[in-house]
């Protein structure tokens, strides 16, 4: 059997692509305090932070809300498991934060020992890559990352049970369902 060339050139060009080497960013060392869904967690405060605010938003992404079972939970738990009880890396983007009725969250991608967690959370399918301007450092690779979450069929683009409505859909559905009463 023989390979064509421009077969040899993609998967070259993929396996380059995926080689990446990442390099952890500097930027403000933080322990999570608990994790309150699939791209939001709420940081340790320490004494002396006046200013601080310690609700941060995983920037590029768009996990399940919480009640899109299992997705939700399942991505809420993910999170958890990667940043666990070890310090994280936040890097920030052009917007620095995101503010919406009465509450506001930094906007950050989440490293931790040279693994952007945002990254891997799309590229073990527990989220959407999601990039909304301006901050859109990673985008690029967000979406590969997405791509390949699809092709194999990892999480919620599992074909045995897909998630059916991106979690704008679904929160807009359970918007109409309690305005019909």
């Amino acid at each position: 059997m023989k390979i064509s060339p421009i077969a040899i050139a993609v998967g070259l060009g993929l396996a380059l692509a995926s080689c990446q080497v990442s390099e952890t960013p500097s930027g403000p060392v933080v322990q999570v305090d608990r994790v309150t869904s699939g791209q939001s967690a709420s940081l340790v405060q320490t004494i002396g932070d006046r200013g601080f605010n310690p609700d941060v938003r995983a920037i590029g992404i768009e996990a399940p809300d919480l009640d899109q079972e299992p997705w939700g939970p399942a991505a809420q738990e993910r999170l958890a498991q990667l940043v666990g009880d070890r310090p994280v890396v936040l890097e920030f983007d052009v917007e620095r934060e995101y503010c919406y009725r009465d509450r506001c969250r930094q906007l950050v991608y989440l490293w931790q020992d040279g693994t952007l967690i945002n990254e891997r959370l799309v590229k073990e399918g527990y989220v959407l890559a999601s990039a909304r301007s301006p901050n859109t450092k990673y985008a690029d690779r967000l979406e590969r990352a997405q791509q390949w979450a699809r092709i194999m069929g990892l999480g919620i683009w599992n074909p045995k049970n897909p998630m059916r409505q991106t979690p704008r859909e679904f929160r807009a559905s359970q918007r109409e369902g309690r305005s019909q009463w």
